[in-house]
């Protein structure tokens, strides 16, 4: 009866995105000074949604599936960059430009989810 709104939706995918994105940029920097590891990264986040087929709405449940990026599109890929003399391709300045966007992208998820909260809430009539 009740569908959770597409923004929510996307925001939560957005959070999802970020909280990925910060475990493999964790994974990275715990790695930077072992030999021949290679840093990985995830594609953006507006690259998974570009690349998704265009939502239609569902007359019905089950009607139509869902079509924006979920957790089976976050397949982490090596990062290009070049490599050290040990054969390590992480680079710390890389990681924490890449750990600021994280964050950003995170923090733009959940005042999405809390202004679309503070939207239904004034529709249904509530102050809090």
């Amino acid at each position: 009866m009740f569908e959770t709104p597409d923004l929510i939706r996307l925001a939560d995918r957005l959070a999802t995105h970020a909280g990925a994105r910060t475990g493999l940029i964790a994974e990275n920097v715990a790695n930077a000074d072992t030999p021949g590891y290679h840093a990985r990264t995830l594609p953006d986040f507006a690259e998974l949604v570009a690349a998704a087929p265009v939502p239609m709405r569902a007359t019905r449940t089950g009607h139509v599936t869902d079509s924006l990026p979920g957790r089976d599109a976050l397949r982490a890929t090596t990062a290009t960059g070049e490599a050290s003399m040990n054969g390590n391709t992480v680079s710390l300045e890389r990681e924490m430009v890449a750990a600021v966007a994280a964050r950003q992208q995170h923090e733009m998820a959940l005042a999405i989810r809390s202004a679309t909260a503070n939207v239904i809430r004034a529709a249904l009539g509530r102050s809090s």
